[in-house]
């Protein structure tokens, strides 16, 4: 797709999944950014919903980076096992916030090149953690925006860096938070994995396979 045929509908899609999604942010509890950063650790292979009953419990817990970095790890595990994944979640925890302690005073840095920084964390991360903990526009290429990104025709490519810049070029930057999240959702509960629903899909005249599958039909 050429790139002024992308912005346009980049904007054509934002318009008509705003509508669909108001709200549109991540559906992690957090009240601080170092919550934020711990509960998107635990997200991986992980619900939303179950990540949220933990953190209810952890983050009365554990108030500051040291907390984390101090805590044995035996402990730790313990109270996050329901997350799954538990044992590599406490090494990544812990790496972090031991880095956090060491190098910004226990505070989660407002620049993407701290973040990544840091012990586990990658790309996909530091910008949820940037937009949605500081309201610093990031890309979250996450499985449902790599997916949906595709499908539309925004990119061609399967690589996550790769399409987060593909999709900073065609993406306004003052949306890029809110058309991460927009995508996230109606890839959670519209245009799924193993089968799409076009025909609940309102976005379909603007996606390459939406409009595929009606030229079939």
């Amino acid at each position: 797709m050429e790139k002024e045929t992308a912005k346009k509908r980049v904007k054509q899609l934002i318009q008509v999944l705003a509508e669909q999604y108001p709200d549109a942010r991540t559906a992690l509890h957090f009240s601080n950014p170092l919550e934020l950063l711990v509960a998107t650790v635990l997200s991986a292979q992980c619900t939303d919903e179950r990540v949220n009953k933990v953190t209810r419990d952890l983050f009365k817990k554990y108030k500051t980076a040291e907390d984390y970095a101090r805590v044995d790890p035996a402990e730790l595990e313990e109270d996050i096992r329901p997350t799954g994944f538990y044992r590599n979640k406490t090494k990544a925890i812990k790496g972090f916030c031991k880095a956090l302690a060491e190098k910004f005073d226990g505070q989660v840095p407002e620049s993407l090149d701290d973040l990544v920084s840091l012990p586990g964390i990658g790309r996909k991360t530091a910008n949820l953690v940037l937009g949605e903990a500081f309201g610093i526009p990031g890309i979250v290429v996450d499985t449902h925006v790599l997916r949906l990104a595709k499908r539309i025709g925004l990119t061609g490519k399967n690589d996550a860096v790769k399409v987060e810049f593909d999709l900073m070029d065609v993406v306004p930057k003052e949306e890029w938070t809110r058309f991460s999240n927009l995508l996230i959702l109606h890839g959670r509960s519209v245009c799924t994995a193993r089968k799409p629903n076009h025909q609940a899909c309102r976005i379909a005249d603007l996606c390459e396979e939406g409009i595929s599958w009606k030229s079939k039909g």
